[in-house]
């Protein structure tokens, strides 16, 4: 009996296994995941109502006995002091003790302070006020003089171990509808804080944030007091609705943690009087943590149900793992590079098929990459040599600058590699120094070639060269990238150079590692209006200019390899002080 020439791989086991293993679980998963599930997500969700509302209504009755207290101690006070709050009345010891007294009622108070209409007054309490304190009573203090209660942000008061969460909470001092004074009080949040901590649980995290989005207080530490949190969607629907929402809201929404977007359940409850809401949220791996059980279960039994089909496919899954394999591997290798790699399958299955047609593609992309690589290289040698002859025929212009822009390129390299910058930096920088003077060839030769100094005028027609480079490179897509380190070359971190003035981050690091190699070059070859200086000599000026002209994390690289002698420059005469300054000035 003559055997086909192929045998369907399909028919041999995909059968068995999907038909009798995998379809019948499959439906059965998803049917029963998807009648919990929204059982599961009404439950937490009214897990999270209760919780963030218990909370917000926690804060809410606090606030307002607070309120409370503040109004009973604003009558005491009037009993206490005659409704006469003016001058040396302020500091009567019966003041002074209904406010120590107060201070000392609760454990969530730390400071608090009667002023009177000339902002001078008594204070009790464990803190001292600080900076951002005292900028709160102000603001209190401007609010009750317009008779209004003032409930402040939070504030991180303290460091270290005693650093603690504050607001601070006033009420005017009136006598009929006559301003006395103000009574604040300093009120420990950390009682809000293990509120939230208590709340959080089972990978809920809970917090507090006010009508801009910012942090009031939190169950841990990751994120501080005042931070603003509108990146968080639940806190930016709550900013969205002017902090006045009354309504608990609870949604599904997507978060970002690093660069991973993690699916999350949260609700948020308004505290109306202070414009808080309480936010509570979970991931919905944790919120959903039942369902997720339940499919690892039917999973357990779906996985079961595929060993025993493919029990009886054994015998066909040893005849197909030793090709496979060898496939995967040699695949592996090729992906890897190695082109060398053949598969050598015998096989009347469609993967004998697929390994002639493997090793003959194989061969195709061998060539091709190889042919490629050469052609890559070819251009890549060409364009070089077309950079550096352009960059040769601009030198040849000014026989004073010959070879001028071969000595910047090995220069600008040699800072580059120095500062540890990638391969493709390094060679943006290469074609940018070797490119950095092609604008000189729009210039005109009575200027470019003047032995003396230029007039002003002149001087002003050369500084034209950088941005004619630029304008002569601009179409060049490939040399879009060098266009600044050939238009900004000269420019200085002071803001003193040419052609836009830029100043300090403005100019890009290209240029500067460039300008720098330009200025060293140009003071330690010999030029119409000056001659060569001794490269040490100019190492120090350059180091003079750091922080005004150059930047000095590049003229530390320029001192590493000129000192290692990676430069190898013929030593000239030092030159004067007033030479120098002049050839910097120049370049």
């Amino acid at each position: 009996m003559r055997l086909p020439t192929r045998i369907p791989l399909l028919y041999l086991i995909s059968g068995v296994l999907i038909l009798v293993g995998v379809v019948p679980l499959y439906f059965y998963g998803t049917q029963v995941v998807a009648i919990n599930r929204d059982r599961l997500k009404i439950n937490e969700q009214l897990l999270q109502n209760t919780v963030t509302k218990s909370l917000s209504d926690d804060i809410e009755h606090r606030h307002g006995t607070l309120q409370a207290s503040l109004g009973n101690l604003s009558t005491a006070v009037l009993i206490a002091s005659g409704g006469d709050l003016s001058g040396e009345h302020i500091n009567t010891p019966e003041l002074r003790a209904l406010i120590e007294s107060f201070t000392s009622s609760t454990d969530i108070l730390d400071y608090a302070t009667l002023l009177n209409e000339e902002g001078k007054g008594v204070s009790a309490g464990r803190i001292a006020p600080d900076a951002f304190v005292q900028a709160e009573l102000e603001h209190a203090f401007v609010a009750a003089r317009e008779g209004r209660l003032y409930s402040g942000e939070s504030l991180s008061v303290g460091s270290g171990k005693n650093q603690r969460t504050t607001m601070l909470v006033s009420t005017p001092v009136m006598s009929n509808n006559h301003f006395l004074g103000m009574i604040g009080a300093v009120v420990d949040l950390q009682y809000l804080i293990n509120s939230l901590r208590s709340a959080s649980q089972g990978g809920l995290e809970a917090f507090v944030v006010d009508r801009q989005g910012r942090m009031v207080a939190g169950s841990n530490s990751k994120y501080p007091t005042g931070q603003a949190m509108t990146g968080n969607q639940l806190v930016k629907n709550f900013v969205d609705q002017g902090g006045r929402s009354k309504l608990v809201a609870t949604s599904e929404f997507a978060m970002k943690r690093g660069t991973q977007s993690v699916q999350m359940l949260g609700t948020y409850s308004p505290v109306p009087s202070l414009e808080w809401a309480v936010i509570a949220e979970k991931t919905q791996a944790d919120a959903y943590q039942s369902v997720f059980e339940m499919q690892r279960t039917a999973e357990l039994f779906a996985l079961m149900a595929i060993v025993l089909s493919v029990a009886f496919g054994i015998f066909a899954a040893r005849k197909i793992a030793t090709p496979l394999q060898t496939l995967t591997d040699s695949s592996r290798a090729i992906a890897r590079g190695d082109f060398s790699q053949r598969v050598h399958v015998k096989s009347r299955t469609e993967i004998g098929e697929l390994a002639e047609t493997f090793n003959s593609m194989t061969s195709d992309l061998e060539r091709f990459v190889f042919d490629l690589k050469r052609a890559a290289e070819e251009n890549r040698t060409l364009f070089l040599s077309s950079i550096q002859m352009l960059a040769g025929a601009v030198d040849e212009k000014d026989p004073y600058t010959r070879g001028h822009s071969d000595r910047v390129t090995r220069y600008s390299v040699l800072i580059a590699k120095e500062l540890e910058l990638p391969e493709d930096e390094v060679e943006k920088i290469r074609i940018s120094a070797q490119l950095h003077d092609v604008g000189k060839i729009g210039i005109e030769d009575r200027i470019l070639k003047k032995p003396g100094a230029l007039t002003p005028e002149e001087y002003e027609i050369m500084k034209t060269h950088t941005t004619k480079g630029a304008a002569i490179l601009r179409p060049v897509e490939m040399l879009k990238e060098m266009i600044p380190g050939i238009e900004l070359h000269h420019e200085s971190l002071d803001g003193r150079g040419y052609p836009h003035g830029l100043k300090g981050d403005e100019i890009p690091l290209i240029p500067r590692i460039i300008m720098v190699a330009d200025c060293f070059d140009a003071m330690t070859t010999n030029r119409p209006y000056q001659a060569a200086m001794d490269p040490e000599y100019v190492v120090r000026i350059i180091t003079s200019l750091t922080n005004t002209k150059f930047d000095p994390r590049i003229v530390a690289a320029l001192t590493a390899v000129f000192q290692r002698g990676d430069f190898r420059i013929r030593r000239a005469a030092v030159v004067t002080p007033e030479t120098a300054v002049a050839a910097t000035e120049s370049v």
